[in-house]
């Protein structure tokens, strides 16, 4: 069974829809391929609704073999749909609220994981903070997960956002712990040598010109460097394949691309998408 992993739909269905089709002729049949998502299915694109219900179908009759992280663009409608969070004015998300089955799609969503550990791969949507290792990864994500999925999962979304702490530490408790783990993966792209994670700087590939600030991935010290990574989320970065580090959003929303990757042979597949939304490297 090869393994297939997709960068940011961001609500774009019908692209998606080809690129699965793409998939299925590759691996012969879709019975015979798993299909993993970095998540952000939803939200600026103009069919986050289809896009929802769909991946919640494939996900349901696949036994397993489809499965899709959470983004935060889909933590973002979690709030919204739990009163929680207003919409911004750049949100395509008033059709999933709208939808007599809202209830069951925001279900079936806040239930999705943060971090995967496929075939020796680490799959986030963001990033690992340099901190951390494969291990403590899937830990960390774990008890975010445990918090979406219980009853608490509203009260922990009133407070999710925010940028502090800024810098994981193993001694932190409560929802600053939470949050800084939600904001690692669902959120990093640029860090400070030290750690500490930068959320001011979106529309670049890098930092300012003559700042330290660097992907979360350059930082030395990475404790993932010695696992395969593979994130979305970094619409100005682009693909990126490297040895140990797949980067999968090629901007699908923004007239780019929609990009899957074969784990087993880095086989590429691509689709390409129209502008639907002027590009500012903003996500």
């Amino acid at each position: 069974m090869k393994t297939y992993v997709i960068g940011d739909l961001q609500g774009c269905a019908h692209e998606a829809g080809l690129l699965l089709e793409r998939i299925g002729a590759d691996a012969r049949a879709m019975k015979d391929a798993r299909i993993l998502f970095v998540g952000d299915l939803i939200n600026r694109g103009p069919e986050s609704l289809a896009a929802l219900r769909r991946m919640k179908a494939l996900s349901e009759s696949s036994g397993g073999r489809i499965e899709a992280l959470l983004g935060n663009h889909d933590l973002h409608l979690l709030a919204v749909a739990a009163g929680v969070q207003k919409a911004s004015r750049s949100d395509t998300l008033d059709e999933i609220l709208a939808a007599p089955d809202c209830e069951e799609l925001i279900a079936w969503l806040r239930r999705r994981p943060l971090a995967m550990f496929v075939d020796a791969h680490l799959l986030v949507h963001a990033g690992v903070p340099p901190q951390w290792s494969a291990e403590q990864t899937m830990r960390l994500a774990a008890e975010v997960e445990a918090v979406l999925r219980g009853d608490g999962w509203i009260d922990f979304l009133a407070q999710m956002y925010g940028n502090e702490p800024d810098r994981w530490d193993d001694s932190l408790t409560g929802i600053e712990r939470l949050r800084c783990i939600v904001n690692a993966l669902t959120r990093m792209r640029l860090c400070w040598p030290d750690g500490r994670m930068d959320f001011l700087h979106k529309e670049s590939d890098k930092g300012p010109e003559g700042s330290d600030l660097l992907p979360w991935f350059d930082v030395p010290g990475r404790r993932t460097a010695g696992v395969t990574v593979v994130f979305g989320h970094w619409s100005a970065l682009g693909l990126v394949l490297r040895p140990n580090l797949v980067g999968l959003d090629s901007g699908c929303v923004w007239g780019g691309k929609l990009t899957a990757v074969c784990l087993d042979d880095r086989t590429l597949l691509q689709v390409d998408c129209p502008e639907y939304r002027p590009h500012s490297g903003k996500k």
